[in-house]
């Protein structure tokens, strides 16, 4: 992987670049691959045996199995290729948000309805040219 970008350092952000890209291919090559009907139903019943297709990291694989969202991003996966795989399981990109969030639904629901999460406290972890960083909740 090349140097460090600039905005690593963001607490809570996974950004999807070039290096992402190269990392999730399989994974997200995958999740396209739920486009067909009868590569889903194929999917839904041997989950396991269909992933082993697939040439990807044994932690992506398990992130798969265990639908873990947040870890797939993490291992390259994209959010729009990994909708394929909830929309599989029947679910939405609200139902998947909330979860990764570790919300319920209904409050991340009322949560974006009422403007989503304040911007308050988020900032880059180090920063040498001054200070970035939003002001906390009790600082506002």
């Amino acid at each position: 992987m090349s140097k460090l970008p600039p905005y690593a350092d963001i607490p809570g952000t996974t950004i999807f670049d070039a290096d992402m890209a190269r990392i999730g291919f399989p994974l997200n090559q995958f999740c396209m691959s739920l486009m067909s009907a009868n590569n889903r139903t194929r999917f839904l019943a041997e989950e396991r045996l269909y992933l082993d297709e697939w040439p990807m990291l044994a932690e992506q694989k398990e992130a798969v199995l265990k639908r873990d969202y947040n870890a797939m991003l993490d291992l390259g996966g994209n959010i729009f290729f990994l909708a394929k795989i909830f929309a599989t399981d029947g679910l939405t990109f609200q139902q998947i948000a909330a979860l990764m969030t570790g919300m319920p639904a209904r409050a991340y629901a009322d949560m974006m309805l009422a403007g989503g999460r304040s911007p308050a406290g988020n900032c880059y972890l180090a920063v040498p040219d001054g200070d970035h960083c939003l002001p906390t909740e009790s600082a506002v």
